[in-house]
């Protein structure tokens, strides 16, 4: 048994899935998987011996190296391609029996840098396809649920207050067009190649393509393409927009798994009861209590989106501090950065889609919510319809009839805004059918359901498997 990190004090990463991604074995993987593919484009270009690139790639199976020994050696250099493209080098030798001479396509012309950047561009790439898949399901649910709930009377609230009548599918379509926004965003997130040399210039790659018909910037488009990055014009060594924007559309879709979060923690209160999370053998237990079911889905996402914030400026701290041709530190406080930004995203989205496929809803407690208001929640638009059939002082009027309301114990309001409404306005003016509709919360939704129909119509894209969710 080894003492090595196992995530004790971060349940919202500690998932397989995670870790296979974003763990130190993925980094290895994506670093020598640089390698490999520039190796190949050596040998593709004629800048290296044919054959080496499959003796470059066999050598590049991480289960070869030893993370831990790797991890240590760094120090050395300040970064893990160094030590790793040392036993690189030694295991292409050991399995050169042939003498190809593959030792020669190995890191030719390229810094630790062009290594390390691609690679994290690489290991983000994947990660984001992973995270994108587990969004699109989420979206799915969460259109489904908008649309099942289209009529599902709740309150809307403001500032913690009851303020109008609501729908729950409306909050849900909001939901989905915070999620399904930020990853459209995401997925159009250009991840680039990096290829600079030692310092930017592209010097080493110039001499090592002179006369060969190839270029510097031919090879990178092709080990862009390899690799499945975006090709770029030039280094971008000290130019850290492919690194901040990414985190910025990470930090982006947190904030957007977080409202939901956060509003299911406040919703499933036992006061509240209108949301539940799924039920789960062992899940939402109390070390003290036996009979809480704590709602840990929620907090585990949250806790996720109250991280991003912080990692994204750290981001943005290191790339306004990139000094020199290569930085003296700023750099490598982006990778643990940028590393749990992936991380983090891809967790909290696991949690999510498990929490939105499974969330239970109950439509009773809340029409009983909205209910503890009652006709008051439909002051303002009493007063809109009502106001004019009074005089000039009508506008008054009524917000006197709303402040006496208010002087009465809660449970006595409904019954005395409705008697002093009744008192104020003239019968032959509104008809107590006239008043009961306007006092009838299903009234005054206003374009409730079009909101949420034109929300999940403008991300299509996001919502395949809902019926008419893409009309326009």
């Amino acid at each position: 048994m080894t003492d090595g990190d196992f995530g004790l004090l971060s349940p919202v990463t500690t998932s397989p899935a995670v870790t296979a991604l974003t763990g130190d074995r993925a980094v290895i993987a994506a670093i020598l998987d640089v390698e490999a593919a520039w190796a190949a484009v050596l040998e593709e270009a004629g800048l290296a011996p044919e054959g080496s690139a499959a003796v470059v790639a066999e050598a590049a199976d991480p289960g070869h190296y030893d993370l831990a020994v790797i991890a240590e050696r760094a120090q050395g250099g300040a970064n893990p391609v160094i030590p790793l493209l040392g036993e690189l080098r030694a295991h292409v030798r050991s399995l050169d029996a042939n003498g190809v001479g593959a030792g020669k396509a190995v890191h030719t012309s390229l810094t630790s840098q062009d290594v390390l950047d691609s690679a994290l561009m690489l290991l983000a790439s994947r990660t984001v396809s992973a995270l994108l898949t587990e969004v699109k399901s989420t979206t799915t649910a969460l259109a489904t649920l908008a649309e099942q709930h289209a009529d599902t009377l709740c309150v809307g609230r403001s500032l913690t207050q009851h303020a109008l009548p609501y729908t729950f599918g409306l909050k849900v379509a909001q939901w989905f067009q915070g999620v399904a926004a930020a990853a459209s965003r995401l997925a159009s997130q250009e991840l680039p190649v990096q290829f600079g040399g030692a310092s930017g210039t592209l010097a080493s790659g110039s001499k090592l393509t002179a006369g060969s018909g190839s270029t510097p910037f031919a090879l990178a488009d092709s080990l862009a393409s390899k690799l499945g990055l975006a090709a770029v014009p030039a280094p971008w060594h000290t130019n850290r927009l492919a690194v901040t924007s990414l985190g910025d559309s990470l930090a982006s879709l947190l904030d957007a798994f977080g409202k939901i979060a956060v509003d299911l923690v406040f919703l499933s209160r036992p006061e509240v009861g209108e949301l539940g999370e799924p039920l789960a053998a062992g899940r939402g237990v109390s070390s003290a209590m036996p009979q809480k079911q704590n709602p840990v889905l929620s907090v585990l996402i949250r806790s996720a989106a109250l991280q991003a914030p912080g990692l994204g400026s750290q981001l943005h701290m290191a790339a306004a501090s990139f000094n020199d041709e290569r930085p003296d530190g700023a750099w490598h406080t982006e990778w643990p950065a940028l590393r749990r930004l992936l991380a983090l995203a891809l967790g909290a989205a696991l949690h999510l889609r498990e929490l939105v496929e499974g969330v239970r809803v109950f439509p009773e407690a809340m029409r009983r919510n909205l209910e503890i208001s009652g006709p008051l929640l439909l002051s303002e638009g009493v007063a809109a319809a009502v106001a004019p059939l009074l005089g000039e002082d009508g506008k008054q009027k009524l917000q006197a009839v709303v402040d006496e309301t208010l002087a009465v114990p809660g449970p006595e309001q409904a019954d005395t805004y409705r008697k002093l409404l009744r008192e104020a306005v003239p019968s032959d003016k509104l008809t107590d059918a006239e008043l009961e509709a306007l006092l009838d919360p299903a009234s005054y939704l206003g374009e409730a359901r079009e909101i949420s129909r034109r929300i999940l119509a403008a991300y299509a894209d996001f919502t395949a498997s809902t019926n008419g969710a893409s009309d326009d």
